[in-house]
């Protein structure tokens, strides 16, 4: 077709020079596909060999792990069989010690206190000033029997004494007047009835004689008038007797009453020095000189040094177990020690009594025991806290054996053929650090001491015997 332009043709593929080498190196041509000549084979030879590089390097591990595996199954199969030993049975080591009955009489240890026996407030009698005062008057003081503790002024009481004592000489002058007097009455009463006697015997005279009319009825009368007249007055006079013995007698009575109120008056007079009763500890004093006091005003207290009791509580049943056995616990020795840092001080004491009432804060019994000395080794004073030693009851037959030998607090373990045996026992008391027991045990059997952890009949054991 003319005049149209024909149709562009693609240009031809033209081989593209290689790149300038930089730095000696070449450069890699790339071509068409169909233009690939050797070297494309040995491109793929190359890919393939780094697929087996990272294969193996995969399995590599899993491999060596089987190896290791095939070699443990390798040396357990070869191992060679150890022999079997024979099991042994278990024996315990352990001491021992054969026991023997007998008969103790344990000691208790309990703790209390000291007290005072004997404790007096001392007061005054007598009402008065103070004129002067003992030197132990004072706080923590001692004093002995007897001794002065302090006097009041006794001058008011010594005069009233002096008037009493006045009046009971007076009192009995009187009574030696009228006693002069009775004795006078009756020697006149004697001599009365002496001429009544002779009246009646001239009356009698006279009256046969008027009958014969010797002498007169005038006569007769007059004699018989006398006799009336000396039979009133020995009358009179033997009355007067009895006024003369009621009025001794009234002031006998008076006499009496005299010397009892010289008697009080003279204890009065002794009472103004007031003295100590007994040989005691002085406390709270209140008295000095100068001071008024009245009657029952407190002067001090005084403690009894020579009465000193420790005081102290037996649980119920030590009370109990001893009663039960003994009915008493009176006269019971006892020993109390005090201790002072270092020093131990021991006395010696009797249970005298036990208190009158039972201790609802300690549930027990609280008893008293007397020191038989207390001023010896050291003065020994209330308020000091103190350890008393009592004798427990006497337990006869049992077995003495160390608390390591007992068991569920009812069994000991006898050994027998070198193993062990129940023993039932029950414990009746202590002593120090030992247990007395009664029980199934005799005289002979060897018993364990030793704490083991599996105890039990027919365990095995391999003893160090002691003594």
């Amino acid at each position: 077709m003319t005049g149209a332009n024909p149709p562009a043709r693609k240009p031809a593929l033209q081989e593209v020079p290689p790149p300038q080498e930089q730095k000696g190196e070449a450069s890699p041509v790339v071509t068409p596909d169909r233009q690939r000549g050797p070297d494309s084979g040995r491109s793929a030879r190359h890919i393939l060999a780094a697929s087996l590089r990272i294969g193996l390097k995969t399995l590599l591990p899993f491999a060596v792990v089987a190896a290791g595996y095939a070699g443990y199954r390798a040396l357990v199969a070869s191992k060679p069989e150890a022999p079997v030993r024979p099991k042994q049975e278990l024996a315990y080591a352990i001491k021992s010690a054969i026991v023997q009955s007998g008969d103790y009489q344990p000691v208790m240890t309990l703790f209390g206190s000291t007290v005072a026996g004997r404790q007096v407030d001392i007061r005054a009698l007598v009402s008065g000033q103070i004129v002067e005062t003992s030197d132990a008057l004072r706080e923590g003081g001692q004093v002995q029997a007897g001794a002065l503790l302090l006097k009041i002024d006794p001058i008011d009481y010594r005069t009233a004494l002096a008037e009493l004592r006045a009046q009971r000489a007076e009192a009995r002058a009187k009574v030696s007047e009228f006693e002069s007097s009775l004795a006078a009455s009756r020697q006149s009463l004697a001599h009365a009835r002496d001429q009544l006697k002779l009246a009646e015997i001239d009356l009698e005279r006279a009256e046969p004689l008027a009958v014969r009319g010797a002498v007169s009825e005038r006569t007769v009368d007059d004699r018989r008038q006398i006799l009336f007249q000396r039979r009133q007055s020995a009358d009179e006079i033997k009355n007067n007797l009895k006024i003369w013995e009621a009025r001794i007698i009234q002031q006998k009575a008076a006499v009496t009453r005299l010397e009892t109120a010289i008697e009080r008056a003279e204890r009065r007079l002794a009472e103004t020095e007031l003295r100590a009763p007994f040989s005691a500890y002085v406390t709270e004093v209140g008295a000095q000189v100068g001071r008024m006091v009245g009657s029952n005003d407190k002067v001090a207290t005084l403690i009894d040094r020579d009465w000193i009791e420790a005081r102290f509580n037996l649980t119920d049943d030590q009370f109990g177990r001893i009663v039960a056995k003994e009915g008493s616990l009176a006269g019971r020795e006892v020993t109390v020690r005090w201790v002072l840092g270092s020093n131990t001080f021991s006395y010696s004491a009797v249970i005298e009594r036990v208190g009158a009432r039972i201790s609802s804060a300690t549930g027990g019994v609280e008893v008293y025991a007397r020191i038989k000395s207390p001023t010896e080794p050291v003065p020994l004073r209330p308020g000091a806290f103190v350890q008393i030693d009592v004798p427990d009851t006497q337990y006869e037959d049992v077995f003495r054996l160390p608390s390591t030998a007992l068991y569920s607090g009812d069994r000991v373990y006898a050994i027998e053929n070198e193993r062990l045996v129940t023993r039932k026992v029950r414990v009746v008391g202590g002593i120090e650090e030992d247990l007395l027991l009664e029980g199934d045990l005799k005289d002979g059997d060897r018993v364990m001491l030793t704490r083991i952890s599996t105890p039990g009949d027919g365990v095995k054991i391999n003893e160090a015997a002691t003594p």
